[in-house]
């Protein structure tokens, strides 16, 4: 998966509406709640301003970890990558997303059985940041 295509400056900070109580995806409630609050998504995804950089992912080996093809990367430079975190790695000289597996062995694991894992030397990894959110847009989907 090749994801540096392309590389986002801090968006502007805006604000919009935020309804604090959950919405159902079953039968909705009829007293679900009204508008409290507003949700500036900067403030949201980003907890360390000076260690995170958004960037666009391409590709399909981590759709089953809800990153799909033209998802927007929240990616943390400051956040040690730990077994079972989602990162942004540079193997032989490309970067690549990918589940970072500590043991049995040292490995970047798709989330897509269509891809095989890919073995790395702990001494020529390089982990660049840990991916706090995906941000990805649904393609249009038509009632039937």
């Amino acid at each position: 998966m090749s994801i540096f295509h392309e590389c986002f400056e801090s968006p502007p900070r805006e604000t919009a509406f935020f309804f604090s109580d959950l919405l159902s995806c079953g039968v909705m409630s009829p007293c679900a709640g009204h508008e409290d609050n507003e949700l500036n998504l900067h403030d949201f995804v980003v907890r360390n301003r000076p260690a995170t950089f958004f960037v666009r992912a391409a590709g399909v080996s981590m759709v089953n970890a809800g990153i799909n093809d033209g998802a927007i990367l929240v990616v943390d430079r400051s956040l040690t990558a730990e077994h079972g975190s989602i990162v942004v790695a540079l193997v032989d000289g490309e970067f690549t997303v990918k589940i970072l597996q500590t043991v049995p062995e040292l490995m970047l694991m798709p989330s897509n059985p269509a891809f095989k894992p890919i073995q790395v030397n702990p001494d020529t990894l390089e982990i660049w940041g840990v991916v706090t959110f995906a941000l990805n847009q649904f393609p249009h989907v038509h009632a039937r």
